[in-house]
């Protein structure tokens, strides 16, 4: 009988514990939510050619990392030095004949001032001359139009970044818009990190992030928290046949749905980055 308040104090011991436990986990999860549902993102360019024509040169390898401006590919471009060489020609016409009508002109003003010829065959120099005018801008346009599409026909880096997936090679035929390659923007890396609404609350812009990658669990480096996504796809309600299709759900089972939060890579990570990489987060709210 001697034992029982020690017993009872024993218990009160463990209670205390477990209380401080608790607050002190919910302490945690309030001032630093954390997340393992985390990962690597980037922007990705989809590079396509603004003309068309078979390829003539790949320079480039897939996974190779290039810089902006670097050549990724190059189109036949015999066509369109033609139509350079076209222009150039039609412009060289069309200006001979902005001379000749001005000689023109000059001559009719002379004799109309005279009193040689009489207005209309003043006026229709002037026409003429104007018309001859309008033809050289035509031309000068066209044989701009002809050397913007030349150039189109290199097509270079324009970002700093990763290329990946290329299974392309010389003598395909590509056409206006098609892409042909995908370039990772090396300075776009973000971490998508996924939290449970119930979390939301304490997930606040600009709160400062830790994050750790999948294998570097000790390597960890610093984010900022940019954004928290403002909604997710709901399939529940969605309409067909022009009622809402809403799926049964568990009452006693109500698994909180995920967000994404948009964290900036601060830090310098341990390893290279790559989209899809696992990471986890945790977060210290000011």
């Amino acid at each position: 009988m001697k034992s029982t308040p020690s017993k009872y104090a024993v218990t009160s011991v463990v209670i205390v514990l477990a209380a401080a436990a608790a607050l002190a986990m919910y302490h945690r999860y309030v001032t630093r939510p954390w997340t393992r549902d985390a990962q690597v993102r980037a922007n990705v360019v989809g590079v396509a050619c603004r003309v068309g024509g078979p390829i003539i040169n790949i320079p480039v390898k897939d996974n190779q990392q290039v810089k902006k401006g670097d050549l990724l590919f190059e189109i036949d471009p015999a066509t369109y030095i033609a139509d350079v060489n076209t222009w150039t020609g039609k412009l060289q016409q069309a200006q001979a004949k902005a001379v000749q009508t001005k000689q023109e002109l000059d001559r009719q003003t002379v004799l109309y001032q005279t009193k040689v010829t009489d207005i209309r065959d003043l006026e229709n120099a002037q026409d003429a001359y104007i018309g001859a005018q309008a033809d050289v801008a035509a031309a000068q346009a066209s044989l701009d139009y002809a050397k913007l599409s030349l150039s189109y026909t290199k097509i270079l880096a324009p970002v700093d970044g990763y290329l990946t997936n290329v299974v392309t090679s010389p003598g395909q035929y590509v056409t206006a818009g098609q892409q042909i390659l995908a370039l990772v923007d090396s300075s776009s890396f973000w971490i998508a990190a996924y939290f449970k609404e119930t979390q939301l609350l304490h997930v606040v812009e600009n709160s400062p992030a830790k994050i750790r990658l999948m294998g570097h669990d000790n390597q960890p480096f610093d984010g900022i928290v940019e954004s928290v996504a403002w909604g997710i796809f709901v399939p529940d309600g969605s309409t067909v046949q022009l009622l809402p299709d809403v799926s049964q759900t568990i009452d006693w089972v109500r698994l909180p749905n995920r967000f994404p939060v948009r964290v900036q890579v601060t830090g310098k990570p341990p390893v290279p980055l790559r989209i899809g990489q696992t990471a986890s987060v945790s977060l210290s709210v000011p």
